[in-house]
């Protein structure tokens, strides 16, 4: 695809995603068709592998994990990774998997696994042996907005390794995620890619969290992107004022400004039976200082009228304080008790209040 093409693409498409966030109606019979799940990162400071990610999500009766990266399997092996299906087929759970990075351009890609083709091709032999529907791909980082040839260049690249990728993917019955990364891109930029892929191999790996960091309101992106999901995380969000713009910061369900009975509906009604992960992140704060000349650097050919939604979040949020150890509580300890904390309250909000999870406890 031609840069001006793209360009032009995502332009319209701004154009028509731009709606009020309440043009979907919540139905509340719906929600309980949302599969519930446990996002291994949430559980990040116990650097625990898949083994005891799937164990800890079947104690909780979670119907799904996803383990979004090649880095939580103890082995890559064939043999170990039947042992991983069979032991979530124990409790009824489906795994969904992420192979990481695809962008060799972007500063954060890993050739671990080799060049960006070797690692999707690795990533959709795992989704297909441990059953997973879906091969999770991002390109990097908001940083990634910043380096030479913007965005668009890295998005150009992205589209080149899936489309090589593509026929192995149909074979394999496994569909490309696309995530929305750490502010790297927008919903219109996610959509113009996945219809340049082909929404027959590829669809979105829906993220409201990382939505609020490229300046959009997550209800708006759910709305955008949620026909196209085949997967999607969810965290709770506050965002403020600041000097520099905003500042915000991640939050347990329930604790942000996040309407999740609304939001979940919206799933159930877009993406019926996509598992909603939750990928708890919380107790650090992030600016987006859009007040400063630079930062439009990276975003430019965005218009005021795309971050209406978000200014309005804005204006409604408060700041919230990071929560430190007491004295004599050891950093590590504190995090991996805060971060379980964060994670069951998280499931329990959205088991009580938006009737999420096919197994309630």
């Amino acid at each position: 695809m031609k840069r001006r093409d793209f360009l032009y693409r995502t332009s319209a498409l701004l154009a028509a995603t731009v709606m009020p966030s309440r043009l979907l109606a919540a139905n509340s019979d719906k929600a309980s068709r949302v599969p519930l799940g446990l996002d291994g990162y949430s559980l990040r400071g116990m650097k625990w592998k898949a083994t005891p990610l799937i164990k800890f999500a079947a104690e909780q009766n979670l119907d799904a994990v996803l383990l979004n990266g090649l880095n939580y399997f103890e082995s890559l092996e064939d043999s170990h990774l039947r042992s991983l299906k069979a032991l979530a087929n124990q409790t009824n759970m489906s795994i969904y998997i992420g192979a990481g990075g695809i962008c060799e351009e972007s500063a954060s890609f890993s050739n671990e696994h080799g060049d960006a083709a070797a690692l999707l091709a690795k990533g959709i032999d795992v989704a297909k042996t441990v059953g997973s529907p879906v091969v999770n791909v991002r390109i990097g980082s908001i940083n990634d907005r910043y380096t030479g040839g913007g965005i668009e260049s890295r998005i150009a690249e992205s589209i080149k390794v899936l489309k090589a990728l593509k026929s192995r993917a149909m074979d394999a019955g496994v569909k490309f995620g696309f995530e929305n990364h750490a502010g790297d891109l927008r919903s219109e930029e996610v959509l113009a890619l996945i219809q340049e892929v082909g929404s027959d191999v590829c669809g979105s790996m829906l993220d409201p969290g990382n939505a609020l960091w490229s300046m959009e309101d997550p209800m708006q992106h759910v709305q955008t992107l949620g026909p196209y999901a085949v997967c999607s995380s969810i965290r709770d969000y506050m965002v403020w004022q600041s000097a520099e713009g905003a500042t915000f910061q991640w939050t347990a369900i329930g604790e942000g400004l996040m309407d999740a009975p609304a939001y979940v509906n919206h799933l159930a009604t877009l993406c019926p039976g996509v598992p909603l992960f939750v990928e708890t992140i919380s107790n650090s704060q992030r600016p987006i200082p859009y007040l400063e000349d630079e930062f439009w650097e990276g975003f430019p050919n965005l218009k005021a009228r795309g971050i209406v939604g978000f200014l309005r979040l804005c204006r409604q949020g408060h700041a919230m304080d990071v929560v430190k150890p007491e004295s004599g509580v050891d950093q590590d300890e504190f995090d991996q008790q805060h971060q379980r904390a964060q994670f069951l309250k998280s499931v329990a909000y959205l088991r009580k209040h938006c009737g999420a999870g096919l197994t309630q406890r």
